[in-house]
């Protein structure tokens, strides 16, 4: 199996930005030197006192100088907010600066009416999936250079390395964005941690949509990799107790609260008790949105839901109360997996 990470840059208790961006630089770095296969970068917009990851394009830029062979990307770059020329502009420069390891995560979501107001977004859309792939397409289209001569877009012309054109991927939570996938032809990554209830049908829905296309970047056979939010630790009860934090901040999502998140102590106070360890085996029909385990427990879990929907490659994405407990989580998964360390 292999591994890779998102991070969200968490913005840490009593901490800023900058102390939130310092880290992520630092599970970069870790993930490199673990062997995880990407490191990937999100866009949340009107969090600022929970996360600072609010442009991929600007992270993704520095991270490009502090690491030197993992591949780096968006998870995502949400579409809905910006032009497919500016987005591929943004890719096109971290292909240069990175060249040959960018994989430009596409995807969508709302957010506040005052923050997509604020970033001009238009919230509501006649035919919201055939705008989203015209955007990715777009996208795709001008990293490429692949707009037909007569085309009114054809002389512009995108900045970038002489390696690899960096590799679209089209993300989303539900069978819609699968199937836009499908029938664009590009590799899929399923957040399982928003909607974990769909993410049987998403990938049955995008193979049965695929096919190889005309677009650029397209590729033969189906591709896909499905993000899980997992907590390592040494015993399964340790990694149930780091896993309170993200169970008491959904339970914090659901009451239509945002502010910082709840430390261990907090998250198991509000939660009445540490949460039950997820069991080794789950039901056929089971996916929690968290888990968490021994580095043996959870290496079991991923290849059973790695399997359950047909991918080799599964991204982790956390959400721990304090940083050293989630660099701990990466390395112990590393362990467990069994994936190699870089020289």
């Amino acid at each position: 199996m292999k591994l890779s990470a998102v991070d969200l840059s968490p913005v840490p208790a009593d901490g800023t930005a900058t102390d939130a961006y310092a880290n992520t630089v630092e599970t970069a770095r870790q993930a490199e030197r673990l062997g995880f296969s990407r490191f990937w970068v999100a866009e949340h917009h009107n969090m600022a006192d929970t996360l600072a990851g609010v442009s991929p394009e600007v992270l993704l830029g520095h991270l490009a100088g502090e690491t030197d062979s993992i591949r780096l990307g968006s998870g995502a770059v949400l579409l809905n907010h910006y032009s497919p020329f500016k987005a591929a502009e943004w890719f096109g420069a971290l292909d240069a600066l990175a060249p040959g390891r960018i994989d430009a995560g596409l995807g969508r979501a709302n957010g506040s009416p005052a923050s997509d107001s604020a970033l001009g977004t238009e919230r509501h859309v006649e035919n919201p999936d055939e705008d989203h792939a015209e955007k990715i397409e777009a996208v795709v289209n001008h990293l490429y250079d692949d707009y037909p001569d007569d085309h009114a877009y054809a002389d512009l012309q995108i900045p970038r390395s002489s390696a690899e054109t960096p590799v679209p991927w089209a993300l989303g939570s539900s069978p819609s964005s699968a199937a836009i996938a499908g029938e664009l032809g590009l590799p899929y990554c399923f957040a399982a941690f928003i909607r974990p209830q769909f993410a049987v049908h998403s990938f049955e829905e995008y193979r049965e949509e695929f096919e190889p296309s005309r677009l650029a970047g397209s590729i033969d056979e189906p591709r896909g990799m499905v993000a899980v939010n997992a907590v390592c630790a040494d015993t399964d009860e340790e990694a149930a107790r780091l896993r309170a934090v993200v169970e008491a901040s959904y339970k914090r999502m659901r009451r239509g609260e945002v502010g910082p998140r709840p430390s261990v102590e907090e998250a198991i106070d509000e939660l009445g008790g540490v949460p039950e360890p997820t069991p080794a085996t789950l039901d056929a029909d089971e996916w929690p949105r968290s888990i968490s385990g021994s580095p043996e427990t959870l290496a079991g879990l991923l290849e059973q839901l790695a399997d359950r929907v047909g991918v080799e490659e599964v991204m982790i994405q956390h959400v721990v109360g304090d940083h050293d407990d989630a660099l701990r989580s990466h390395e112990l998964l590393a362990e467990g997996v069994g994936i190699s360390p870089r020289e």
